[in-house]
């Protein structure tokens, strides 16, 4: 399991999803980018985000399968960002995030992406951090390369969304990487 860890950054607190939190993540997850982009719940209702807040987060990193962190900024919820499908034999976890309107195209996504990544590499020991993002999205594919992913290549016809199934380019972050 992953510990309960908060992380800070030069801007931003990584922390635990808050009941304070509900109504930023449903205003967030209801927008039309992030829903194009991730196959959420549509709507994404007060409900929905009082059970990922209450049961799900807890329950992700209870039974060893992720951590879920929101992304505080300037004292607001600016998005989530999380670990998922965590190999714990292979030392291996996949990133996921979204970000809330205001805080795109701020480097916010990526001052949290580099965070939580060099955290996995070096605290927690992984030797692998994949990042899964639909090639059509480029934000994103922006996010993974300043935050230092190296691309490993695109799994066709491996993502579902709202409208249908897309390719995913592959990026990976490891060990090796964050040496000079």
């Amino acid at each position: 399991m992953f510990p309960d860890v908060v992380l800070r950054t030069q801007r931003l607190v990584l922390r635990a999803l808050h009941e304070q939190d509900v109504d930023a993540i449903v205003a967030a997850v209801s927008d039309p980018v992030t829903q194009r982009w991730l196959p959420l719940p549509d709507p994404y209702t007060r409900e929905d985000a009082m059970s990922w807040v209450r049961k799900k987060a807890p329950a992700t990193r209870a039974g060893g399968n992720g951590l879920i962190r929101a992304i505080e900024w300037d004292g607001a919820l600016a998005g989530v960002i999380d670990l998922k499908r965590t190999d714990w034999r292979h030392r291996e976890t996949e990133i996921g995030y979204w970000a809330a309107p205001v805080s795109r195209a701020q480097g916010v996504m990526t001052e949290a992406t580099v965070a939580l990544s060099r955290w996995a590499l070096t605290d927690a020991a992984f030797e692998r951090v994949v990042l899964r993002i639909a090639t059509g999205n480029k934000a994103s594919v922006r996010v993974a390369e300043k935050a230092g992913f190296t691309y490993e290549g695109t799994a066709r016809n491996a993502g579902i969304v709202h409208t249908g199934r897309l390719d995913l380019a592959i990026y990976s972050l490891i060990p090796e990487d964050l040496r000079p």
